[in-house]
This record gives structure tokens, sequence and C-alpha cells, in this order.
């Protein structure tokens, strides 16, 4: 066993275990599989033991790695309050909020954001905005290195070691080529091919487990789509069905659906705000996820 244990290689064992597979993992830590996969390799191959089996029922922690899971937790753990500690102690009053944003969000939810830093009154009224909108890993990874403040996303993915504030959700309609009449239920979807988008903002997450949970029988169209009206568009052509935030129509009085959930109520999808609890800016932080919830109906 060599000395030098490699704290990415940790981080890629806790991603494992809280997605369930490596393709999961790399896909919500913004890498590749295969530079996931290399990077928990060497971590075995310095600690000595494998920590994974791999099976096609999927990704199970081995006896070693069950033992020492709670001590790699705990090194993190340490490792991210040095970094916030340091943070607080050589950086300078902050002149901004950084907020990374999905590309999925509602732009309502921005501009309430930017209302809700940009005309706060009192001591923190010179404070900016500044916003950088990214694909789900870069913002999960740009919370972890603190070069985010707050992150605006799509509730899909789970972050247990930060603060979360559910701030606003939306219908979820079906876009289809030939609209049937009225609200569509769940079953609805069985045997239908749907059109994804890539993975990368946080909607085709949302898709695949609306999918898994209700064990819908539902194909996915062997092409992606490259934006929302690209998706709209080969939904129109006859390709296939899609499922699109509401906000998301390119033309909102095109023919749609909503989705009756197995609940008989609207199928929504929902949007938090992600942060550090440990972030010298948290009390703002705070303030501005409770600012940003959105009045329900």
């Amino acid at each position: 066993m060599s000395d030098r244990i490699s704290n990415e290689g940790m981080r890629y064992v806790r991603a494992v275990v809280e997605t369930g597979s490596f393709s999961a993992a790399a896909k919500s830590y913004g890498v590749t599989q295969p530079a996931l996969s290399n990077g928990i390799a060497k971590l075995e191959a310095t600690l000595g033991e494998k920590l994974f089996d791999r099976s096609p029922r999927g990704v199970k922690l081995t006896a070693f790695g069950e033992a020492i899971l709670p001590r790699i937790e705990h090194a993190l753990i340490s490792l991210d309050d040095v970094r916030a500690e340091a943070v607080r102690w050589n950086a300078s009053v902050p002149e901004a909020i950084r907020v990374g944003v999905s590309p999925l969000i509602n732009p309502k939810l921005v501009a309430s954001a930017y209302r809700a830093v940009c005309d706060q009154p009192g001591q923190n009224a010179r404070r900016q905005l500044v916003l950088h909108e990214a694909n789900m890993g870069e913002l999960r990874e740009g919370l972890i290195h603190s070069s985010l403040d707050l992150i605006i996303v799509p509730s899909v993915e789970a972050m247990p070691r930060y603060a979360h504030r559910v701030i606003d959700s939306e219908p979820l309609v079906l876009i289809e080529p030939r609209v049937g009449e009225g609200p569509a239920n769940l079953a609805d979807l069985v045997g239908r091919q749907l059109i994804l988008l890539p993975d990368t903002c946080g909607l085709t997450t949302f898709t695949r487990s609306l999918i898994a949970e209700n064990e819908l029988a539902v194909t996915a169209y062997p092409g992606e789509a490259g934006s929302y009206r690209v998706l709209e568009e080969w939904s129109n052509l006859g390709l296939g069905s899609a499922l699109l935030p509401k906000s998301k129509l390119a033309f909102p009085d095109a023919p749609h659906r909503e989705i009756i959930d197995a609940d008989g109520g609207v199928l929504e999808i929902f949007y938090e705000t992600v942060w550090d609890p440990t972030s010298p800016l948290v009390g703002e932080l705070e303030d501005l996820a409770d600012r940003l919830v959105q009045p329900s109906g």
C-alpha cells in the first residue's frame, strides 16, 4: 500500500454510493466514466483492497468498502471544513453573490434572484449578483469547490451535506405528434417513444426517474435533441413524444397536454436552491433562498 490517498478518489467513491452506479456518479460529478473508474481504481490500489463489486445487477460495496466508507465520509467532511475555514480567514468580504443556474430554470426565477440580491436595502444594497449558467455537473462542482455560492437547479440529484430549499415548481407537459384531448395520464405514456435531451440540465434525469419509479414501458428515441426547441420540432415531425416544463415551450400556445400523476394531481418538476451551510455568506444565502420561494397556486 502506498502512502498517498487521493482526495478526488474518495469523492468519486462517495458519488458512486450516493447515485448507485459508476455512470450516474460520473454524470453527477461532471467527469467521464473512465476518469471516475480510474480514480477509484487508483484509490483501491493505494488502500490495497477492492471497494466495489460490479455485476449485471449493479454496484455494491465490498465488506472492506462497507468498513472504510464511514472513514472516507469523515475524511471528506474534515477536508471540506478545512477549505471552508481557510476561505473564511483569507477571503475579503465578497462584493458579489455567485449564483449558478441550470438551463432548465424558468427565466422568471432568474429575474427573481436578481431582484432579491440587487434590490435589497441596507448594508448589502451594493452586493452584485453574478450569474453562471452551466450543466448540472459543473454547477455541483462549482459549489463543492467554492467557485459558486448558491445554485438553482431542478430537484433531481442529492447533495446530502448541503442546505436545500424548494423554491418553485411548474407543470410538466406532454408534446406529441397528434395531440389528444384533455390531460394525459402517466399510463398514456406506455408504449411511446420519448425524445430526450443530453443528460446535463436535469430534465432527462427527472424523466428517467419518473419512468423507473412508475415502471412505465417506454422506449427512448435513438437520437438526442440538442435544445428544447429542437425537442419540440422533432416531436412535431413525428419522431416521438417529449416531456418539457411548461415555461420551456417555444410556442406556449402550441398544442400540448398537462400530465396527471399517480395521485391524481398535475405532474410537476420542482426547483431548489442549494448552498454550503458553512459559507461565510450563509446568512445572505439563506435570506436569498427565502426570498426566491414562489407563492403556490
